[in-house]
């Protein structure tokens, strides 16, 4: 069918790209910066085939075992520590890129890249090195899942660093596009609630407190993951403001991962609060699920 062929030639595609980065690391006579533009797209390409798994793993089979579900596991790393280590690769790998001067200057010299880039930078600046030190009291992260994130980070840090800094330069015009004006305004709006969000849950207790409490207000009237629907649109944005397959892989794979998260926090609050949860709060999506 018209279906399979196109899954064939998606695999195939992915293959040759990962088989000429390959080779082209062993000869000296490679040109890597046409091989690499088919081992990134062969990346990106991998990523989304290994979200849909990842989604219905965590969905039905077990939810990432860190924060509340992660409770009486071996070999922790404490919160702080944890999350600036395992996010770092998403802001050292493009610096030191850039730093150290492996561009493409066409890519360096287009608006939309650079746009583009300081989007990816700005959340990861801010996930990295200002979050972590706004943790309150939070659970020491499970080895297994702390690794696992710093591995994505860095294999996510060097795709969308090899592509919006030497593989694909953007026209100037991109910047009037539609799609890339709405994508931007979606990615700020997005990283506004995830923010937002973030700063609820970091300050429902007072100092001395332990336990849980609802969180109230923002995006948290509507859903009980409103800071995963934040990130979720940061990346939808960056994804239709990008309009190819690499940003689009990682917006896919940010739904895949954190979509389910939302989903058992919302049972979770359902279960641990009953009665006083509200009731007409969804999961993720507003109104929707």
């Amino acid at each position: 069918s018209r279906e399979s062929g196109t899954n064939m030639a998606a695999w195939v595609a992915t293959m040759a790209g990962f088989s000429d980065a390959l080779q082209c690391l062993g000869d000296e006579r490679c040109d890597w910066s046409t091989a690499e533009a088919g081992f990134v797209r062969a990346l990106a390409v991998t990523m989304i085939a290994t979200a849909i798994p990842t989604f219905f793993f965590l969905m039905f089979v077990m939810p990432a075992f860190y924060g509340r579900y992660g409770e009486g596991r071996s070999w922790t790393v404490p919160a702080k520590l944890a999350w600036f280590v395992q996010e770092c690769p998403c802001v050292f790998v493009p610096v030191y890129t850039l730093w150290s001067g492996w561009t493409n200057p066409e890519c360096l010299a287009s608006p939309a890249n650079i746009i583009l880039l300081a989007l990816y930078l700005t959340h990861y600046v801010h996930r990295t090195l200002i979050y972590p030190l706004r943790i309150k009291g939070g659970k020491p992260t499970p080895f297994l899942p702390f690794f696992l994130a710093f591995v994505f980070c860095l294999y996510n840090g060097y795709m969308q660093s090899a592509y919006f800094i030497r593989i694909e330069p953007y026209p100037a015009e991109t910047i009037y596009e539609t799609h890339f004006i709405a994508g931007v305004i979606l990615f700020v709006i997005g990283m506004t609630i995830n923010i937002h969000s973030d700063s609820i849950v970091t300050n429902l207790r007072k100092p001395g407190e332990t336990g849980y409490k609802i969180p109230m207000g923002g995006m948290f009237n509507y859903v009980s993951g409103a800071n995963f629907f934040g990130e979720i649109l940061e990346w939808t944005g960056f994804a239709i403001a990008g309009w190819a397959i690499v940003p689009a892989s990682f917006a896919l794979f940010t739904f895949c991962n954190t979509g389910p998260r939302g989903h058992h926090h919302h049972q979770w609050y359902l279960s641990k609060f009953g009665d006083k949860y509200p009731r007409r709060r969804k999961a993720l999506i507003p109104f929707l699920w």
